[in-house]
């Protein structure tokens, strides 16, 4: 019998790479909204002395959609993927990708596979003349699947 998680090293957060089309996609400063839920369908009856039941099943499959933040560059990658959506080329901005997570000796430890995504969101951060903080780009990804491999 495994015990989950009793005598191994948590995984660090800070050993990621994004790849799109199994190509990386860029430096990404942060990831989110790598998560799956089933939802659940309440279905509530009497028995036969009258007492309420209420019965709990699975339900469809949802995916939250992908948050990724970097530090601007000149790369016009990201902004040329966006145009697609824009100029209603979904079929050619539907891309399959993946958020890879490595171990201290960078090997691989966790993946996260993405179906069909496309950029819905994409904005730069604040501009300041005070400001002493990188230029961030920010992109919303939804997807039609979030599989773990």
């Amino acid at each position: 019998m495994s015990t989950i998680g009793f005598g191994q090293d948590a995984i660090a957060s800070y050993m990621y790479k994004v790849e799109v089309d199994g190509e990386p996609f860029g430096q990404f400063k942060e990831v989110s909204g790598l998560s799956q839920e089933v939802q659940v369908i309440e279905h509530r009856e009497k028995n036969l002395q009258g007492k309420e039941i209420v019965k709990k099943t699975p339900g469809q499959r949802k995916w939250g959609d992908l948050t990724l933040k970097m530090g601007k560059t000149d790369s016009k990658k990201l902004w040329d993927w966006f145009k697609l959506v824009q100029e209603g080329k979904i079929g050619e901005a539907r891309k399959n990708g993946s958020v890879v997570i490595y171990d201290y000796a960078t090997g691989e430890k966790a993946r996260w596979n993405f179906i069909n995504g496309w950029p819905s969101k994409v904005s730069i951060g604040s501009l300041s003349t005070t400001g002493n903080d990188i230029l961030t780009e920010e992109v919303t990804i939804v997807h039609e699947g979030l599989e773990s491999a």
